[in-house]
């Protein structure tokens, strides 16, 4: 039994109302290892990743790996990868793995690199909007792939490998950009991408690639050049923590009076959600192993934000944020740029007494790519409101959290059913909770 195979709950009930107090350890990103696993594919040599989480996801990336043919260990948070031969894996495999998340189309750089095919199952993950399969199509198809659409996959021939190419976005999209890097490392010849994505997790992955020997620039103007080069060897790298999770602990804190020292949060990765956690009257502390959270006005004010790619406010902060907007005074305004249908989540947290409203007009900023659409991609949520307990189904991993956040903000005892969808992102999460003083009636 692997180390992420723990417990996992189905639902979890408990009592709202206790401030949070205490402190948490943030691990490597699940954004972010689970494309460094994939890395390691491009190498006949051993990988080793330090400070893993152990998601879920971390399992999944791991199930893909065996299916090519490498081996994975995991032992004490790290995962040791060893892929010297890769085989073509079996469709229905690939197919169930993509049902269960996103990552698997990104295997297809190291696979056409190594072995001259690869297979894309159509895309899973979270239900927060369409996940483009195309932008992932048409790249490989710049960079020479042949491809076949089949009736639940793609197959990808490329006999002779990849060849350099410019390669344009419409939109930074993170996935498209990791795509490109992974298939582009080992191509013959220089590929330009312009409008790439510059998140934090894209250029830890750039300093992955770099340490297996790839060269690889990146332009002030969202460029990022790539050399290929022939072969690439192992790589030793500690994974980037987890930025989301730590907003997501810094809402809580704010919501519930309490105060939670993240250790691990890093500064320089969430500017940007630290500006705005103190304009709502959030406080913070900084040293060497991470940011305390905790509630400085004695009233949250309302303001208005905008989600949007690296250096923006990050669309993985947005949910739990909202949920600490019900508890300010006044009226705020929060319009989604990155995806269309990120307030799926919002209906609930009405029935649980808050007062958002959604609107498909770009409010409280310049217009977005879903202007003239019937895309509910703004909202404005009045406060404070008294939240009261509910019984919630958890529809994805980031609302799956704003619930919880709702849930210890909230009078009276809710129920959090499908509550292991939480586990793809956040490592034992109702043992945390009770650390830091939550009132857990049951997990089931």
């Amino acid at each position: 039994m692997s180390e992420t195979e723990t417990k996992i709950a189905s639902y979890l009930r408990l009592n709202g109302g206790q401030p949070l107090k205490g402190e948490v350890v943030v691990h490597g990103a699940k954004n972010s290892v689970s494309k460094q696993m994939v890395a390691a594919l491009l190498s006949e040599e051993t990988s080793v990743l330090e400070d893993v989480s152990l998601v879920e996801d971390v399992e999944i990336v791991s199930e893909m790996i065996r299916a090519f043919g490498g081996e994975v260990e995991i032992e004490d948070r790290k995962v040791t990868i060893k892929a010297p031969e890769l085989k073509f894996p079996d469709e229905a495999t690939m197919i169930a793995l993509g049902k269960k998340s996103r990552i698997p189309p990104l295997a297809c750089g190291p696979m056409l690199a190594r072995i001259g095919r690869a297979i894309i199952p159509m895309p899973g993950g979270c239900n927060i909007g369409r996940r483009p399969i195309n932008f992932h199509i048409d790249a490989l198809r710049l960079l020479g792939a042949t491809i076949t659409e089949e009736e639940c996959s793609f197959h990808l021939d490329a006999p002779e490998g990849l060849k350099g190419a410019k390669i344009a976005l419409e939109y930074p999209s993170v996935g498209s950009t990791e795509q490109v890097l992974l298939s582009s490392v080992l191509a013959d010849g220089v590929t330009e991408l312009s409008n790439a994505a510059v998140e934090p997790e894209i250029i830890d992955l750039i300093a992955v690639l770099q340490k297996m020997g790839a060269i690889i620039s990146v332009d002030t103007d969202r460029v990022i050049t790539i050399v290929g080069v022939k072969k690439l060897k192992g790589y030793h790298h500690v994974a980037l923590p987890d930025r989301i999770e730590a907003a997501s602990w810094a809402c809580a804190a704010a919501v519930t009076n309490g105060r939670i020292k993240v250790v691990g949060a890093r500064q320089l990765d969430m500017m940007t959600f630290l500006n705005k956690f103190r304009q709502v009257g959030g406080g913070f502390d900084i040293n060497s192993e991470g940011i305390t959270f905790y509630r400085e006005a004695d009233e949250l004010k309302s303001i208005s934000l905008e989600t949007d790619v690296h250096p923006g406010f990050m669309t993985d902060w947005q949910q739990p944020f909202v949920v600490m907007l019900t508890q300010a005074k006044g009226t705020s305004v929060v319009h989604e740029t990155v995806y269309e249908e990120r307030f799926g989540y919002v209906e609930a947290l009405n029935t649980m007494g808050a007062q958002i409203q959604l609107y498909n007009q770009c409010l409280g900023g310049k217009e977005c790519r879903y202007a003239g659409t019937s895309y509910l991609h703004s909202a404005s949520i009045t406060g404070p409101t008294k939240l009261h307990g509910a019984e919630i189904k958890i529809p994805d991993l980031r609302a799956g959290f704003s619930y919880v956040v709702a849930a210890l903000a909230a009078e009276g005892e809710s129920k959090l059913d499908n509550f292991a969808v939480l586990y793809r992102g956040y490592e034992d999460l109702p043992e945390k909770l009770k650390d830091l003083g939550a009132d857990i009636v049951e997990v089931g």
